[in-house]
């Protein structure tokens, strides 16, 4: 039987590190060109940074919720084995798709954070355009969407692992062959 209480604790961490993904794309970081105040040089001022705060943080709330399914489930290799059927191949299929939605979630957080984070020094003092990099729209989004999806998976995987653990019973019976008369 799946734990209830676990699959609740792993939805809300879920939706905390969905939520913190689409806040940080709400407020990624944006740049505007101004001139000095003598006029010789403009410099790029970007304004809030507290997108890379909301995605390291829906980064390690996803990791969180992801330790803790493979942890109940240890992570599918340890333990006793499965029963032999459709739940045991549906929760094979859930855990590779689990982990590869897991990691490019976790890699469009982590790159969107760290380049959120990026802000230029450069001076431009000759008068041309001045190119103030930032982060491209829907990374955030992306990361957020695909929080989504390992949600969703990862409930599904840990209640057909939980239904293929808790249903095999291995033979517990004679394993020599009987040489008895049958009655």
């Amino acid at each position: 039987m799946a734990s209830k209480l676990l699959l609740i604790t792993v939805f809300i961490f879920d939706l905390i590190a969905f939520g913190l993904a689409v806040a940080a794309e709400q407020r990624r970081s944006t740049a505007t060109v101004r001139p000095d105040s003598e006029k010789e040089y403009s410099y790029c001022i970007y304004d809030s940074d507290i997108a890379s705060g909301y995605g390291v943080g829906a980064f390690l709330f996803l990791l969180a919720s992801q330790v803790l399914i493979m942890f109940a489930s240890k992570c599918f290799c340890c333990g006793k084995p499965l029963s032999p059927g459709g739940s045991r191949a549906c929760a094979v299929i859930l855990f590779i798709v689990c982990w590869v939605f897991f990691f490019i979630a976790e890699i469009c957080l982590f790159a969107g954070s760290i380049r959120n984070a990026y802000h230029t020094k450069y001076k431009n003092v000759f008068g041309e355009n001045l190119d103030c990099p930032s982060l491209r729209k829907g990374v955030f989004a992306a990361g957020a969407a695909f929080t989504l999806f390992t949600a969703i998976v990862s409930e599904f995987y840990y209640v057909c692992y939980s239904r293929a653990s808790d249903s095999f019973h291995p033979y517990s019976g004679d394993v020599g062959v009987g040489m008895g008369t049958y009655k």
